[in-house]
């Protein structure tokens, strides 16, 4: 299985305690929320580990389809689960992350099928913000293994309230480990909302362009915080709705009237 999906699967695995005297258990690792720096460029290989120093994953938005630039990621960041946030790359590019030690694959829903079926690729669905109730549910069956919400260019530099609306909604619909796009900017106490909603992963910009000790900040900051254990995901099924038919009852209390 893909390291960054085990680690997610085990961020929103819920142990329950045992019941009764017996042995007590030893106590569980304690919970964490994931930090995955989002690179939109990488002409500076070398200092990859430099500036996303403390990430439990890293994301290339346009590293390029190239062998040997996928090679040179791979090696420089060996112990740090990585993957592609696929956009024109084809099934080329797929194939050669694949080869070159990629952890897991982010893709929009426009996305073609091709994406590979091997296990040990992590499948993260990013979805939009306006997704239907149906639809959402429908993401439960879908052979991926989490889901991202993203912001499109342009969007707010900041969470609101309608960001955290939106986070809600998606936790309570979702059976899948839930990712969010959040400023570097992000605070304690917010991380510590969108923890409390459901979130169970952040995703932010880092590298070049991007200060680099505000990233460092920021996995301090979440190193340091308590998470609070979650209850375990559920989601409901939707029962259809039965009305009584009005007319029908009244013909037939006609009928035996008469």
């Amino acid at each position: 299985m893909s390291k960054l999906i085990d680690r997610l699967n085990q961020v929103t695995k819920v142990v329950s305690k045992p019941i009764g005297f017996g042995k007590a258990q030893p106590a569980t690792t304690k919970a964490k929320m994931l930090l995955i720096a989002s690179l939109a460029q990488t002409t500076d290989v070398g200092r990859l580990a430099d500036y996303t120093k403390g990430a439990d994953a890293l994301l290339f938005a346009k590293p390029g389809s190239g062998a040997k630039t996928l090679q040179r990621i791979a090696q420089s960041v060996s112990d740090i689960p990585w993957g592609l946030w696929l956009g024109d790359i084809g099934s080329r590019g797929i194939k050669s992350m694949v080869e070159a030690g990629g952890d897991f694959v982010v893709f929009p829903a426009s996305t073609a099928l091709a994406i590979p079926e091997d296990d040990k690729v992590g499948k993260i669905l990013q979805v939009e913000a306006s997704l239907s109730e149906g639809l959402l549910r429908a993401v439960n069956e879908l052979p991926i293994d989490a889901v991202l919400i993203a912001d499109e260019p342009g969007e707010e530099s900041s969470l609101t309230w309608h960001h955290l609306m939106l986070f809600q909604r998606f936790a309570e619909l979702l059976t899948k480990p839930l990712l969010a796009s959040v400023p570097l900017k992000v605070t304690a106490n917010e991380l510590q909302i969108l923890w409390k909603t459901g979130v169970d992963g952040v995703v932010v910009e880092a590298g070049i362009g991007q200060p680099v000790e505000k990233f460092k900040e920021l996995c301090q900051t979440i190193g340091q915080l308590t998470f609070p254990p979650r209850p375990q995901k559920k989601v409901e099924a939707l029962l259809p709705r039965v009305t009584e038919d009005i007319g029908a009852v009244t013909e037939e209390e006609e009928e035996e009237e008469e």
